[in-house]
């Protein structure tokens, strides 16, 4: 009798154990759920940016490097305010429709490849990650996002001496047509393994890196007289609108307007 009690008690012990691990589970999920949890970590993070947003685009929980790269004393200074207000013109309004298509359609963007313009007129590049949020429904309640500064090349891993010869490519005559086949040729590897290569080194894809190199290029450019036509010819581009086209989608503004912008006309 006194065995079978005890192993009633242990078993009970067990659920209660049991109960309790699943309920500090729950407590714990909970809490990361909860936006406001990681807004600490990420104030330790210089090159990341992370903000929180809902449904009309507006910042509800930012870290402090954005608060830095806007100029701002306080956190206050952007809750409850949309790119549009706090971005100089036109990039607020970029920022801005690209966060209500995330919302809009409920998808979200892995690592987009963008040049920044902070209102200290300070450039930057970083990738851009952004997500919508669900309530427990599957309601679209806001996104979340984070920009991550460009780190430098790992110029120790042992690869790097692999893809040397196509970075020297790139970095030589990004002012002519380039083809990732003949990058990988020149770097005796795959298509496949040079890409993986590529972001393992530079966290860039090949042609991202391509991109990247053309648009530092032209932001240079751009800072004397040349003719935006000229500059596109002189970055590889074959026509001034395909110049633009990509210098919107990545950077947000025309050059035309980036120029303006940098000069502070």
């Amino acid at each position: 009798m006194m065995g079978a009690a005890a192993a009633g008690g242990e078993a009970q012990g067990a659920e209660v154990a049991g109960a309790a691990a699943d309920g500090g589970r729950a407590a714990l999920g909970a809490r990361i759920a909860d936006v406001f949890f990681s807004e600490p970590l990420f104030d330790a993070l210089p090159d990341v940016v992370f903000f929180v947003k809902d449904v009309e685009g507006r910042y509800v929980v930012v870290n402090q490097t954005l608060v830095q790269r806007c100029g701002v004393k306080h956190k206050a200074a952007l809750i409850g305010r949309t790119p549009a207000e706090v971005f100089a013109h036109p990039f607020g309004q970029t920022y801005l429709a690209q966060d209500m298509a995330v919302l809009a359609g409920g998808g979200q963007i892995e690592d987009q490849l963008e040049l920044h313009l902070y209102p200290t007129r300070d450039p930057g590049w970083c990738l851009t990650r952004k997500t919508a949020l669900r309530d427990g429904d599957g309601a679209i309640i806001g996104l979340t996002g984070v920009s991550r500064d460009l780190a430098m090349a790992d110029q120790k891993n042992p690869a790097y001496g692999k893809v040397a010869e196509a970075v020297r490519m790139i970095h030589e005559h990004y002012d002519q047509p380039l083809h990732l086949p003949a990058l990988a040729r020149t770097a005796h590897m795959s298509v496949a393994q040079i890409e993986r290569y590529f972001l393992r080194i530079f966290h860039l894809t090949p042609r991202q890196m391509i991109i990247k190199t053309r648009l530092d290029a032209a932001s240079r450019l751009l800072a004397g007289a040349d003719s935006v036509a000229d500059i596109a010819q002189a970055c590889g581009y074959g026509d001034h609108s395909a110049f633009t086209r990509q210098f919107k989608a990545t950077v947000g503004v025309t050059p035309s307007q980036y120029r303006h912008l940098r000069r502070g006309s």
